[in-house]
């Protein structure tokens, strides 16, 4: 059964229900009529073949772009210092914490889908699940080199931490600026033993099917001594299950840190209530936005599409479209708020983030975060790769553009005109927001070659058993009556 003629609706059993009634499946998660073996041979292909040219072109650029990055870091602010960038007064934050917030928001996709969907049973994710886990982690890694950057003086970034020294050098724990320190790390912490622990059972068996001596011995280790057993499965789906209980809380907790470093500030636009839901769902929103890219890409250059199928692509597709409009709808409610408050200084700040100096970006913004995901009402829309691929730019341009214009419309034009200021970026700008994503594609490129970028215990578990172990085709599945 191709992917192709997956309609997303229930078919008709033929067999019928228990009581003789009409009985409707789902249609399966897997499709092309594969065995157990066929999902190894093809999950694992990537990893134990040698490089295609597609890849060797999306790293080569990937690599290209990471080579800027490290270099604009390097030359610019590490021997130059912050001034080749373009934060001054008033703006004192620029593209460090624009990219900051926007990296950190792209994470939040990979445990919403494996913590949240897991703790509800929900079997789709079997699909996506690990390239989300490794793009949380990578993104992590991203968003953690600005703030190290932006303090100037990096090689005195450990000061943040709270170590016992001689000098009496305390952070300001009523900071949520060290908040951050703390959500972040816990974060990645929990994330990467997540992304672990599911990949113990597949690295055992890229360790069995492993002829290199040095490959077995790697992945050996790697696998922990996993053994394939009753006992070791048992143990597994428990670890599983206490990861996914303590990664769930996350999904609200770290954006909603991440928010009070703009809520507990007193600066008009930023002072706000709603920052916190705002910014997690806007989270989960640019996090899916960025799974489905990466799921398009994955299914073409690695063909993966018998097991990222429509039907995966159009439950993220769905998360994308209810998103984006509470997304949309916090937009809006941010303009009532201002002008039911009576505050001149609010009104201020959202008129002009609409028709001010800014106004460019506000409405790049809107147009890309509330406006396009629309397009996924029409199912052939949420089932289309060209549409949902172009959605899914659309939406990480428009919030990587939410960032920008929460950061420097309300600090360019704050409570005094006289305190007023432009903010322009400069090319070494430009080069750390451009090259973080050859940084992030690098690293994902990567990990797609090494690791099995398809969690292979869990697709075989919700496949038709008689079907993996090459048996007849499930006949229910196989058509529409």
């Amino acid at each position: 059964m191709p992917t192709e003629t997956l309609y997303g609706t229930p078919v008709p059993n033929p067999t019928g229900g228990p009581l003789g009634g009409p009985r409707w499946d789902r249609e399966p998660m897997v499709v092309g009529n594969k065995t157990y073996n066929d999902v190894t041979e093809d999950i694992l292909a990537p990893a134990e073949r040698l490089p295609n040219i597609p890849w060797l072109i999306g790293f080569g650029i990937s690599g290209l772009l990471a080579s800027i990055f490290i270099g604009a870091i390097v030359s610019g602010t590490l021997i130059t210092g912050m001034g080749v960038h373009g934060v001054n007064h008033p703006v004192g934050w620029g593209v460090h914490i624009i990219n900051f917030v926007f990296w950190i928001g792209i994470g939040h996709a990979g445990t919403l889908i494996s913590a949240v969907l897991f703790l509800f049973r929900q079997k789709w994710r079997t699909g996506v699940n690990r390239a989300a886990e490794g793009m949380t982690i990578f993104a992590v890694a991203t968003a953690g080199v600005f703030p190290a950057v932006h303090v100037g003086r990096s090689w005195f970034v450990y000061w943040m931490m709270p170590y016992p020294n001689h000098r009496y050098l305390w952070p300001n724990f009523n900071s949520p600026l060290v908040w951050d320190i703390f959500a972040i790390s816990t974060y990645a912490t929990i994330s990467i033993f997540f992304w672990y622990m599911g990949l113990v059972p597949d690295f055992a068996t890229m360790r069995d099917r492993a002829i290199n001596p040095l490959r077995k011995k790697i992945y050996g280790a790697a696998s922990l001594g996993w053994n394939f057993s009753n006992r070791a499965w048992r143990h597994w789906e428990l670890a599983c299950l206490i990861l996914s209980g303590l990664a769930t809380p996350l999904v609200l907790s770290v954006h909603t840190i991440v928010s009070f470093d703009f809520a507990t500030a007193i600066v008009p636009g930023w002072h706000a209530t709603i920052f916190p839901p705002y910014f997690v769902v806007g989270a989960i929103f640019s996090g899916f936005g960025m799974t489905v890219t990466l799921m398009v890409g994955i299914r073409w250059l690695f063909k993966l599409e018998d097991y990222i199928t429509l039907n995966h692509m159009e439950a993220i597709n769905k998360i994308l479209l209810t998103t984006g409009m509470i997304v949309g709808f916090a937009y809006s409610t941010e303009f009532f708020m201002a002008a039911y408050s009576g505050s001149e200084w609010e009104g201020f700040i959202f008129r002009n983030r609409a028709f001010g100096t800014y106004w460019w970006a506000y409405w790049i913004m809107f147009s890309c975060n509330a406006f396009v995901p629309q397009v996924f009402w029409f199912k052939k829309a949420r089932r289309s790769i060209p549409i949902m691929f172009v959605v899914s730019i659309f939406v990480n341009i428009g919030m990587w553009f939410e960032r920008y214009v929460i950061v420097v419309t309300s600090l360019s034009e704050d409570f005094l005109p006289s305190n007023w200021g432009l903010y322009i970026m400069t090319p070494f700008d430009w080069a750390l927001t451009v090259g973080a994503f050859g940084w992030f594609m690098s690293m994902f490129l990567l990990f797609c070659r090494v690791m099995p970028t398809v969690a292979i215990a869990e697709v075989k578990s919700v496949m038709d058993p008689d079907m993996g172990a090459g048996g007849p085709a499930n006949n229910g599945g196989a058509h529409h009556g």
